[in-house]
């Protein structure tokens, strides 16, 4: 693991891949959205990044999207995102939890809140959005995880 990830020590357990599922619901608790996620979480061995993370997402009709989030830690741990989809930051809250804030370049007033809860023992992760536009709830996420062994 680079020293920059010293900043930010939780990004080691992240390691690695994920599967699992995202559950989005509205306001009103209605699912309007799910579908399976396979994550890769890893450090570039070129050095363009301190952490590299690819989501692909797999609907039930076969579609299938994949997104890559490069992130950098400053010296104060904390880490920042700026690809061609987000903009944001994650912060190490202790050490099970993760706080991150984010939100689509293409829709700036629509940001949202993240909280990553990894298992004690490391094998699962719980992740948490609140979707905000105008500065009121319009949608969460639920995600589970399970880390591909």
């Amino acid at each position: 693991m680079r020293a920059a990830l010293s900043g930010m020590p939780i990004i080691s357990k992240h390691l690695g891949e994920w599967r699992g599922e995202y559950i989005h619901i509205d306001a009103d608790g209605t699912i309007v959205d799910r579908h399976a996620s396979h994550l890769y979480c890893r450090v570039p061995e070129d050095g363009s990044y301190d952490i590299l993370q690819t989501n692909t997402y797999t609907w039930a009709d076969g579609r299938e999207e994949a997104f890559d989030f490069g992130g950098k830690l400053d010296a104060d741990g904390v880490c920042h995102f700026d690809t061609d989809r987000i903009i944001g930051e994650m912060s190490q809250v202790d050490d099970q939890t993760i706080v991150l804030t984010w939100s689509y370049k293409n829709d700036p007033d629509n940001y949202l809140y993240e909280l990553i809860q990894l298992s004690r023992d490391g094998l699962h992760k719980c992740r948490t959005w609140q979707w905000m536009d105008g500065d009121r709830l319009v949608k969460r996420t639920v995600i589970n995880e399970t880390k591909v062994v």
